[in-house]
């Protein structure tokens, strides 16, 4: 599996909320992810615009720097909350899977009448969009997203 470099970004489907920074963003989850951490809303509503906005531009590839942003949560949660924030149980990561499009995300497609995704588009994707898809499809998220997700990623033709 390559490693990719995810740089900060924000997709158009999350623009509704990314001046306030008042949802996470996938580049946020992503790295949240990255380092088994469970951030929960009511928790990230408390964190300033200021520290949101580092969430999403502080580096989380390398192990040093898994650790540092996990620690880095971790403080802003015990300074808002006063407590620790929760850790993942574990990581389902079928974004990386680049061999067959992860079940969720043909389900999810299906639903709102996406034409489905094949293997070859699932693989061009870069893996924040990946993760974005597998995300959107999971349920408690906001699923007017997810039609918004496949056509800003050049798949709802």
């Amino acid at each position: 599996m390559k490693t990719e470099i995810i740089t900060p970004f924000f997709f158009e489907f999350e623009s509704d909320f990314v001046e306030s920074l008042r949802c996470i963003p996938m580049i946020v989850r992503y790295k949240l992810d990255t380092c088994g951490i469970k951030l929960k809303l009511p928790e990230w509503v408390k964190i300033s615009v200021e520290e949101k906005t580092q969430l999403a531009y502080l580096p989380c590839c390398l192990n040093s720097e898994i650790d540092q942003y996990g620690d880095f949560v971790n403080k802003l949660v015990w300074k808002y909350t006063g407590h620790e924030a929760g850790l993942l149980a574990s990581v389902d990561d079928s974004w990386n899977i680049l061999n067959e499009v992860p079940e969720e995300v043909q389900t999810k497609a299906a639903e709102w009448n996406c034409h489905g995704l094949i293997q070859k588009q699932w693989v061009e994707l870069d893996t924040l969009q990946r993760f974005a898809l597998v995300k959107l499809s999971r349920s408690g998220h906001e699923g007017k997203n997810f039609p918004r997700a496949m056509q800003e990623f050049g798949l709802n033709h």
